[in-house]
């Protein structure tokens, strides 16, 4: 996967992408995510991305030009490795939420365009000339896109083979199944007068995989049952969520 994020912070996404999985998966050549700066492509004498907005009122808007040409650059760089054209992606307060579905339908690209946008957002005609649309992380505002856009690529990133090093690691993670994680433990067996649960520690795993599943549909249910009508239930899943209704334990 390659991504590439268009910022006037740059900084910001490099940083991020030194550390940790990120870092050794683009070190690895299993992913390749990079900044790249927008001010550049500024025609303006002082490279200033940014105007007062038409219509008055507060704040500043991102200029279309610099915003153009710095995706127009990056398409044209992009396609030198070859593959689709890459899937333009502006992270923006307005659009639809970001989910796990939609970081498994962006992990099948082969190259993605995220555009930052700051201050009062971006002049519109930048993103229907560019083909942009428009993904949100949820109900708030941020100073700026970066961090939206990094946590995109983060999650993206994951789902790449050889990233987590272990497969299972992201099958087995919250929403990968529609349901929230079940809860887990180490070592030591007790701590402070709480016990691991010893069904984890029979070794019998027919039973964990039952329990790890009922604790994950007890979790859901607890806190986002709205999940619970997209997950496809057997017999014993709803067995359970009944008797967790009927004894008034949720």
């Amino acid at each position: 996967m390659r991504a590439r994020i268009l910022t006037t912070f740059p900084g910001m996404v490099r940083a991020a992408m030194s550390e940790s999985i990120l870092a050794r998966a683009n070190s690895a050549g299993l992913i390749d995510i990079d900044a790249v700066d927008i001010r550049p492509f500024s025609e303006h004498k002082h490279k200033n991305t940014d105007d007062y907005p038409y219509g008055g009122g507060a704040g500043m808007l991102m200029l279309a030009q610099p915003v153009v040409d710095c995706t127009e650059s990056t398409d044209a760089r992009l396609a030198r490795y070859g593959g689709r054209p890459p899937r333009h992606i502006y992270m923006s307060p307005r659009g639809r939420t970001f989910t796990q579905k939609i970081a498994e339908e962006l992990a099948g690209e082969d190259a993605l365009v995220l555009l930052c946008g700051h201050y009062e957002g971006v002049d519109e005609r930048a993103l229907e000339i560019c083909g942009y649309e428009e993904l949100s992380l949820g109900d708030f505002v941020l100073t700026g896109g970066e961090y939206a856009a990094i946590c995109v690529c983060d999650t993206v990133a994951r789902l790449i083979p050889g990233v987590l090093g272990d497969e299972a690691s992201a099958e087995e993670e919250s929403f990968s199944s529609g349901l929230l994680e079940y809860p887990q433990y180490t070592r030591p067996r007790e701590y402070r007068g709480r016990e691991v649960p010893e069904v984890l520690l029979n070794g019998n795993h027919a039973l964990i995989e039952r329990w790890r599943r009922d604790q994950a549909l007890r979790v859901t249910l607890e806190r986002r049952p709205e999940l619970l009508k997209d997950v496809e239930l057997d017999k014993k899943d709803r067995a359970f969520l009944e008797k967790l209704r009927a004894e008034g334990k949720i």
